[in-house]
């Protein structure tokens, strides 16, 4: 089943209960293709999934998206949540090359079949030092 985890992330979060409710998702546009103001590459994407004719993405779409949520695949997926990117080795490297110097800290994991590029993780209020001690006074201004 090929991944369709973006049009769960709001069912995920508890905001709808299922993605056709959700407008701002691709769900309804992949469903519903747009004439004007097009997002998707519907072209490539049938082709990307193998399929000679469209409305075989939007049923086999469907019913992959009903099948996740039937089997409570609707939680979140930290492959998903916390990466920058997902996908092939060179996808990642391209999405790290195009990021430029805000991609040096990023590492690249392999997991599994995939790949993703990930921001290192930094413990909260490690770097916060002295800022977290007492103000005092020095911070007190009086008003003539």
């Amino acid at each position: 089943m090929p991944c369709i985890h973006f049009d769960l992330n709001m069912v995920r979060a508890g905001v709808e209960t299922h993605p056709s409710k959700w407008p701002f998702g691709g769900y309804n546009e992949i469903q519903e293709p747009r004439r004007k103001k097009i997002l998707i590459n519907y072209v490539r994407l049938r082709q990307l999934l193998g399929f000679n004719i469209y409305n075989n993405v939007k049923d086999s779409h469907k019913h992959w998206v009903e099948s996740c949520l039937q089997a409570g695949m609707n939680i979140s997926d930290d492959k998903w949540t916390r990466s920058v990117a997902v996908g092939s080795r060179s996808f990642i490297e391209k999405v790290k090359s195009l990021m430029g110097i805000t991609a040096i800290d990023r590492k690249r994991i392999e997991t599994g079949e995939s790949y993703q590029l990930r921001e290192p993780q930094i413990p909260y209020g490690d770097h916060l030092g002295a800022e977290k001690s007492h103000i005092g006074l020095e911070n007190t201004y009086l008003w003539n």
